[in-house]
């Protein structure tokens, strides 16, 4: 509650803890302008931080689970790039194909070509997932799907404009402003399923830990629940990723983060813990990139990284050990 409150006071403008608190209660603000600066510019911000950091560091548990490896994040199964080539092919399609641009559109195209391609990407993995037993085989899959469009990419980018490739590169450094009211409904709603699904799941992801066929012998659903995480995961990653760009490092690092803080391989006690430790760095990650009392913003891509990075450096250096 305190990196919420201070996120949304620190910016360009200052505006006093008193003040914030008294808008968010409805009570009465010194200046009318900074009423609407916390209500259109900074409590969506916030809110949209809080759902980012939460949802990735879900899905960053999710995926470390089912396959059993420490490195994998919440885009390997590929979303996130699908995602990239849907926005790729929006911003930089125009000229690479000789057709009119589709720039014109704004967010909401940006949006819209972002989810289509996280859409198409989820269907290529259930339909690989529905084939493919081995787990391995599907993150190696994933990986592969990434490289793919990640080429598809790089071809589009070296046809492009020079203006249209800055602003596929600006999508690309994330951001958790500019959303309106309508995308924080919109997202929340994706929000809110992913987790119920991935919360009915909790017993099933502990058994998982102990390998595919223990948690067969213990009555486990392999392939349903192996279909369940990756939708949960798929909805969240692909949603947040389509309304606030490819936000990378939260969902690999937070897992971790809570692991060492908690030592415990309990799904139903580590849930809960990633899901608040998500939220505030990625509050925190916000506030930094604001550079309080300053008219620059930082890539929150960039700033996620140099964050975050040094404190998992210096946890496991301190723990010794990687607990998993």
């Amino acid at each position: 509650m305190c990196c919420f409150f201070i996120n949304i006071s620190l910016g360009s403008v200052a505006i006093p803890l008193s003040d914030v608190f008294n808008s968010l209660v409805g009570g009465e603000v010194s200046k009318s302008s900074s009423e609407f600066i916390i209500h259109d510019y900074r409590l969506p911000k916030a809110i949209m931080a809080i759902m980012t950091g939460s949802g990735l560091a879900v899905t960053g548990l999710l995926m470390q689970t089912l396959f059993r490896n420490p490195l994998a994040g919440p885009f390997v199964l590929g979303i996130s790039s699908g995602a990239s080539l849907g926005v790729a092919l929006f911003i930089l399609g125009g000229t690479a194909f000789g057709i009119t641009s589709t720039m014109a559109f704004g967010k909401w195209g940006l949006i819209i070509a972002s989810a289509t391609g996280s859409f198409l990407v989820f269907l290529i993995v259930l339909g690989v997932a529905s084939r493919v037993r081995d787990t391995m085989a599907l993150l190696i899959i994933g990986l592969m799907v990434g490289s793919l469009t990640s080429a598809v990419v790089s071809v589009l980018s070296y046809f492009s404009k020079a203006e249209e490739l800055q602003q596929y590169i600006f999508w690309s450094f994330g951001s958790l402003g500019d959303v309106s009211w309508q995308s924080i409904r919109l997202l929340f709603y994706c929000f809110i399923a992913g987790l119920i699904l991935a919360m009915t799941h909790l017993k099933e992801l502990n058994a998982l830990l102990l390998g595919d066929t223990y948690a067969k012998t213990l009555g486990v659903n392999y392939t349903r629940s192996r279909f369940v995480i990756i939708i949960a995961t798929s909805l969240l990653a692909g949603s947040i990723t389509a309304f606030a760009g490819p936000i990378a490092f939260i969902g690999l690092a937070v897992p971790h983060l809570i692991r060492q803080i908690i030592p415990t391989s309990n799904h139903r006690i580590l849930f809960p813990a990633v899901i608040l430790g998500g939220a505030i760095l990625m509050l925190i990650c916000d506030t930094i990139a604001q550079v309080p009392l300053s008219e620059y913003t930082l890539p929150i891509n960039a700033v996620t990284a140099l964050v975050g990075a040094p404190v998992v450096i210096w946890l496991l250096v301190r723990k010794k050990k990687l607990v998993f």
